[in-house]
Formats: C-alpha cells, structure tokens, sequence
C-alpha cells in the first residue's frame, strides 16, 4: 500500500525539504531547523526512511567535469508485447551502466531511458551495440540533449 502525504504533520514536511535540499545535514543542525530535539528529529527520520518516503541518499556528480560530455534521451518502441520478452529486454537495459533512468511512457514508443556517454562517437557505439542487438526493438529515436535548462531531485512538497 502506497503511504500518502496527508499521512505526515508539518515537521514531517519540514523535515522532507530539508533533506531532499541539504542531503548531508547533520541531525543536530536539522533539529534546529525544524524546532525538535535530536532524537526526536533522528527518530522522524529514521520513521520517514522505513515508510519509504525517503528513499536513499546520493551524491550528485557533475557529469561534465568527470568526462560524461554527452546526455541523450532515447525512446524505445518493441516489437512484441509479450511479457517475458519485455522483461528480457527491461532486465538488460536497466542493467547498462550509461542508462541513468529508464522510464514506462505512453504515446508512440514504449519506453524511454536517459543515457550519459563521453561522447557522440561512444553514444554511437552504445546504441550501435548495446541497444540495437536487444530482441524485439522494433524502433529507437534518439534525441541529444544541447543544454540542461533545469535539473533538480526535488519535489514540490507543501509548505509545513
């Protein structure tokens, strides 16, 4: 059963804009944000964690400065509809390290992941090897992203 937002207070809330914007906050220093004491506040979050409203914790890396030049967004369309063809063909693209997102669309392709490579020629190569050779693509558009205009993990959450 999915948990719900109306199911959290407003330092629940709080706590969630924290964390989602300031990842490495000490537990002290988001206890004085949201007006609890320590424990309490590690106890919310410890909660937040198991109910699954909080997922995990990353780092966000720069992919230009580690040499990930190239982002490419590529919509995938199959050939047959066939359950355990697609999950073959999902356990493989999911399993690609360039695959950032993978993504169940609607409209005329069936899915779309998001890819990062050094460079045009290896995007080549990955679609050339990797994505091609998958049984059942029946169609692959591929668009190159020029430049992010935005990029955020964050959700528009309520205000507490």
């Amino acid at each position: 059963m999915l948990n719900s937002i109306s199911s959290l207070d407003r330092t629940d809330i709080a706590i969630l804009r924290v964390l989602q914007a300031e990842g490495r906050i000490s537990n002290v220093e988001l206890s004085d944000r949201v007006h609890l004491s320590p424990p309490a506040t590690l106890a919310r979050v410890r909660r937040l964690e198991e109910e699954g409203y909080i997922s995990g914790y990353a780092a966000m890396l720069n992919r230009e400065k580690l040499g990930h030049d190239n982002l490419a967004l590529i919509e995938i369309a199959l050939e047959l509809h066939q359950h355990e063809r697609i999950a073959e063909v999902l356990d493989r693209l999911v399993a690609m390290p360039e695959v950032l997102e993978c993504y169940h669309v609607t409209g005329e392709y069936d899915y779309m992941i998001k890819v990062s490579t050094v460079n045009n020629r290896a995007l080549d190569h990955f679609i050339a090897t990797r994505l091609i050779p998958l049984p059942g693509i029946a169609r692959i558009h591929t668009s190159i992203v020029l430049k992010a205009l935005k990029q955020t993990t964050q959700l528009d959450l309520p205000e507490p």
